[in-house]
């Protein structure tokens, strides 16, 4: 029993930690689906940001005057004038209505001038639906990218070594390009979306240390969250403009979030510690393609070997025990319930971080499962579930769901295991796409179940 639970969570570990290409959608495969109908986000639910307005200021100057390669960028950018947005290429048909929430959530939240057009006209701002293969050729790390002074993926390929599409030559926004996959399923579309154009727009910076936020490379959050948009609201507050410096910005800051956010002023300031490059080094290592298992695991315990030294109380030593989690449940199962038994402790201390939690539950709820445990399943998994459907993440939604619907099985609640196996599935579509990605997770997660094991 033991030898078939490991098998079950290695499967399980494999269909959480990639998609593979065959699964890939293609806008042929979602339309045409013998599952029941694909759901989607309507009503968006941020946050306000629980931060002091002292720590957001400097996280607005980090993420504005400082490019990822960490890289100082000389001057303060934005579009000056209304901003205009087309599509062309082949648009998903979830592409455009995902487009049309995301730009009524930026004039309604962040206060900005934005607004779609047709592909045929003049636009600030050109998304340019591609195949993933045409994003890999062109930068083979990238799942989608924004480039400025572009409106096409042929004049990228054309000016990508001049200095009109080098971030660090800009100094000012005036046309951009976004290049996203239209092979993929719909909320990976979308979450390409929501950061690509948040950076079109807004800043160009990812931090690690932010724990609510899309402008965060550890993939927690997918949609612009409410300290998200606080930011891009500031962005484009009247008193900022193009073409200042960080002194001065810095000068001018405090009184736009007094003014924007007046719950962050009595909020005490915390202390910000660095993140170093080599803890960011190790995170990309763990789960970067070409890497070996055994390279994955070496790097996950250089990253919590890092945190420790760090002495991090927050978010980020519990990603880092959440990776090697990740890592060594495929071969030591026990042991990664000790990781991310940590790495809850670290979260339960940490403010905004209830996604994160929701992440690892879907790990420790399998365990259980896989171990006959459906009570200990479901007392995880229910506060999850409300807390992905808040975060408009389907993919952890619908997998959470599943699991659920396996330990009702457990408890001899079909008929409740039954319906909430069938509303998992809509959001399934959405956030897996094709009715093959659908089914491999479904077999995945039943394969948990110790009833539906061969001999179990």
């Amino acid at each position: 029993m033991i030898r078939k639970s490991a098998l079950a969570m290695a499967v399980f570990l494999a269909g959480c930690n990639t998609v593979p290409l065959e699964d890939t959608p293609t806008r042929a495969q979602i339309a045409d689906s013998s599952l029941p109908p694909i759901k989607a986000f309507v009503t968006p639910h941020p946050t306000a940001p629980i931060r002091s307005n002292s720590n957001i200021a400097q996280d607005f100057l980090s993420l504005h005057f400082q490019l990822e390669s960490g890289r100082a960028l000389p001057m303060f950018t934005r579009f000056e004038t209304p901003i205009t947005v087309r599509v062309t290429g082949q648009p998903s048909s979830t592409l455009n209505g995902d487009l049309g929430r995301l730009l009524g959530r930026l004039r309604h939240e962040a206060g900005i001038n934005i607004t779609h057009v047709r592909s045929d006209q003049p636009a600030n701002i050109t998304i340019e639906a591609i195949s993933r293969d045409e994003i890999r050729r062109a930068l083979p790390q990238a799942a989608c990218f924004v480039v400025p002074n572009v409106s096409s993926l042929a004049e990228f390929r054309r000016d990508r070594r001049k200095p009109r599409t080098n971030w660090l030559q800009i100094t000012s926004r005036e046309r951009l390009g976004i290049f996203l996959p239209y092979n993929a399923s719909p909320q990976e579309i979308r979450d390409c979306l929501h950061e690509e154009l948040a950076q079109a727009i807004g800043p160009l910076n990812d931090l690690y240390r932010l724990p609510d936020s899309v402008f965060n490379d550890d993939n927690i959050h997918t949609v612009l969250t409410g300290f998200d948009m606080l930011i891009l609201r500031a962005t484009y507050a009247p008193e900022l403009r193009t073409g200042m410096s960080r002194e001065q910005v810095a000068r001018i800051l405090p009184d736009i979030l007094a003014q924007m956010n007046p719950r962050g002023i009595s909020i005490p300031a915390q202390p910000i510690t660095p993140t170093p490059r080599a803890w960011i080094d190790t995170v990309q290592k763990t789960f970067g393609p070409g890497s070996s298992p055994a390279q994955r695991k070496s790097a996950a315990t250089k990253s919590v070997a890092i945190a420790q030294r760090e002495g991090w109380q927050d978010h980020r030593h519990a990603f880092s025990l959440f990776n090697l989690g990740r890592v060594t449940q495929a071969t030591d199962p026990v042991k990664a319930q000790q990781y991310f038994g940590t790495a809850q402790q670290f979260l339960a201390r940490t403010p905004g971080t209830e996604l994160h939690t929701a992440n690892i539950a879907t790990y420790t709820s399998a365990y259980e499962i896989s171990r006959g445990n459906a009570d200990g399943a479901l007392r995880q998994i229910n506060p999850a579930i409300a807390t992905a459907a808040r975060a408009e993440n389907a993919s952890l939604m619908s997998m959470l769901m599943l699991l659920k619907a396996e330990a009702l099985e457990m408890q001899g609640r079909g008929s409740e295991a039954r319906a909430v196996r069938l509303d998992s599935l809509g959001w399934a579509r959405y956030g897996f796409g094709s009715d093959h990605a659908v089914r491999a997770r479904m077999r995945e997660i039943s394969a948990l179940n110790p009833n539906n094991r061969a001999g179990g």
